[in-house]
């Protein structure tokens, strides 16, 4: 049996999925968009947009049992390439002690036409 975590996106009701998914010791967060706790898009440079992200992906992780330190994988994709440098040096901020695998993938665009970034993240618990 997983257990699971909302968020506040509206996305999560609309599709049918769960911000994050808990199984055994593993946590999986879904792709983690710019979204405030009223639900709406978080406005601003890649850099902010990013810090928002990760702030709800660890929201997650410890809501399900996890720590930053049991993230072992990020996925960043980004809209634009000249936005690389800034999400980044956001992932280590959050991730400067930790050392995730992580990959950063330019792509076409995103849901919504505001979001320069959506973060993914996996989490393994010790236990």
């Amino acid at each position: 049996m997983a257990d699971r975590y909302r968020s506040a996106s509206p996305y999560e009701g609309l599709i049918g999925f769960s911000r994050a998914v808990r199984r055994g010791d593993r946590i999986v967060v879904s792709g983690t968009a710019p979204i405030d706790g009223d639900g709406e898009t978080v406005v601003g440079d890649a850099a902010t947009q990013a810090r928002r992200c990760f702030t709800i992906v660890l929201e997650a992780v410890a809501a399900l049992g996890g720590r930053p330190e049991d993230v072992i994988r990020t996925r960043m994709y980004i809209t634009d390439r000249d936005d690389w440098d800034a999400v980044t040096r956001v992932h280590g901020e959050f991730f400067g002690e930790v050392f995730p695998a992580a990959t950063l993938v330019v792509v076409k665009e995103l849901i919504d036409p505001r979001w320069r970034v959506e973060v993914e993240a996996e989490a393994v618990v010790e236990e």
